[in-house]
């Protein structure tokens, strides 16, 4: 057993029996990590509340971490970057919801990855901060595939296509995992930029849905355990 005090994101949290829950959280010093918290949700329970625990809430943790079984417990839990429009606002929550679920499927290693972290701790404090967010889920996807190991490579831009399993440009237009014409033209407006870019980027309804299919796709493509999300249903929603 070790006492670790950490940063800490909440990907994910499981209601546990009647009153406790079971909360993965990407840390900063240990990557994910899953927490055991008993009694969380009994009406009078003093000390840690389910409110901290609402998904991408950045905490300050302190944490028993076991070497032995899976599930750790935590002692100590500080909000440290309360946000203010993100619980409140409808179009928030759903891209949190979905962020959440992709994070939590995308992310699995168990070891320190700081940079990465940074990038989480950063991008969530933007989307609470600015309000022209309809096109941030997909920078936000497209970035993380660089902490992730797989972000495309746009040394050939002047080629005709994009091959989402290679990760590069492509002539090859008859290969079925290349994108090109329309597609290729839409899914290239987000490459290279950052956050503060964002609101120079257009997209119709259609568009848009058409370039979250295709990052999606080149998630899976390079994920192995990577799932459809169950959410995406509901972003798709709130943005048409």
């Amino acid at each position: 057993m070790v006492i670790v005090t950490t940063k800490a994101i909440v990907l994910s949290s499981l209601k546990y029996g009647d009153t406790s829950l079971i909360v993965k959280c990407y840390t900063q010093t240990e990557g994910v990590k899953s927490y055991l918290i008993r009694g969380v949700l009994k009406p009078k329970k003093k000390g840690l509340k389910s409110a901290h625990f609402q998904p991408l809430t950045q905490l300050k943790i302190v944490a028993k971490h076991n070497t032995k079984n899976s599930l750790n417990a935590l002692k100590e839990v500080q909000v440290i970057h309360p946000y203010k429009t993100i619980h409140s606002d409808v179009i928030k929550q759903s891209v949190v919801l979905f962020l959440s679920e992709v994070l939590s499927n995308a992310i699995q290693e168990e070891e320190q990855n700081t940079s990465l972290y940074t990038y989480l701790e950063t991008a969530f404090i933007w989307l609470d901060l600015h309000q022209n967010i309809s096109n941030f889920h997909l920078l936000f996807l497209l970035n993380l595939s660089g902490f992730l190991g797989f972000y495309p490579d746009i040394s050939q831009k002047e080629k005709l296509g994009f091959n989402l399993l290679e990760g590069n440009f492509s002539n090859d237009i008859q290969d079925k995992n290349v994108i090109h014409k329309n597609d290729f033209h839409q899914f290239k407006k987000l490459l290279g930029i950052n956050f503060d870019a964002i609101e120079s980027v257009s997209y119709s309804k259609q568009e848009r849905q058409l370039v979250l299919q295709m990052i999606i796709q080149y998630f899976r493509l390079h994920l192995g355990s990577f799932r459809k999300p169950k959410s995406l249903q509901v972003l798709e929603t709130v943005f048409s």
